[in-house]
């Protein structure tokens, strides 16, 4: 069996963008980890959803080890950065924050964790960061510096396949879901995901739906019962989350796994 890292920004981003992938791991017998390099304190919250004296990242660490139990994964770590918040904000300078850390040292804490699981796989994102977040776009450059001073083998970027989402987008519309209208063409944003001609792994998690959607639940602070990722039907709810998307770090053109662990022992 192997042993697999992955590194997310905020609790709540392991479970959109791998819970599926993380919890086929667990199953299979693999050692998972997870990482975070900061506990989401910048994130949105109704009021009165925390306790008194509570503060959001006393509360988002509470439903990341929740969530992690819910996926199987064996160990929990922060890195202990700030929330950047969003492209553009003045969180993104403050003292502290995740998207203001030199990349030697943060790396130097992720490649300690790496070094001490004799970790096979990370699992970072893409060069953008999915979609631009400061911190998102920090995940990949800290993860690819760490993987090279623990010298992990195997480094997947996680990311958005835009092909399947206008796919599934113009299925929807066809059968009268949801209005064209209605539906932004994301897609076109040069930072959100990637082409699916040069994504190399996408691996089907549609048996452990359920596992990724208890542990999207457990993310109660951010993604509510009414939210899209969860009132969704199931049909629906399959379509959009039934693969993840994953790019293998520095893979020669044309390389296509269907699993991260293809060729392990």
């Amino acid at each position: 069996m192997a042993t697999l890292i992955s590194f997310h920004a905020h609790p709540d981003d392991e479970s959109i963008q791998s819970g599926g992938m993380l919890a086929k791991a667990a199953a299979a017998g693999h050692r998972t980890v997870l990482v975070f390099a900061t506990r989401g304190e910048h994130g949105e919250v109704d009021d009165g959803f925390l306790d008194e004296g509570e503060t959001l990242g006393e509360r988002r660490t509470k439903e990341s080890l929740r969530s992690a139990e819910i996926l199987g994964v064996q160990r929990v770590e922060f890195l202990d950065y700030i929330d950047s918040g969003m492209i553009g904000t003045p969180e993104n300078d403050l003292p502290g924050s995740f998207w203001t850390a030199p990349i030697d040292e943060a790396a130097g804490k992720l490649a300690a964790i790496l070094r001490e699981e004799d970790a096979d796989i990370l699992t970072i994102y893409d060069s953008d960061g999915g979609y631009g977040h400061p911190d998102h776009i920090q995940v990949h450059r800290v993860g690819v510096r760490a993987a090279a001073l623990a010298g992990t083998p195997r480094v997947f970027e996680g990311t958005m396949n835009r092909d399947h989402i206008r796919r599934v987008i113009a299925e929807s519309v066809a059968a009268g879901g949801i209005a064209a209208t209605e539906v932004p063409d994301v897609t076109e944003d040069s930072t959100f995901g990637r082409p699916e001609s040069v994504i190399t792994t996408g691996v089907d998690v549609r048996e452990h739906l359920a596992t990724k959607r208890g542990s999207m639940a457990a993310h109660a602070s951010q993604i509510s019962e009414t939210s899209f990722f969860l009132s969704m039907p199931d049909e629906a709810f399959e379509a959009a989350f039934g693969w993840e998307w994953f790019i293998r770090h520095g893979a020669p053109d044309g390389h296509r796994d269907s699993d991260l662990f293809d060729g392990l022992d």
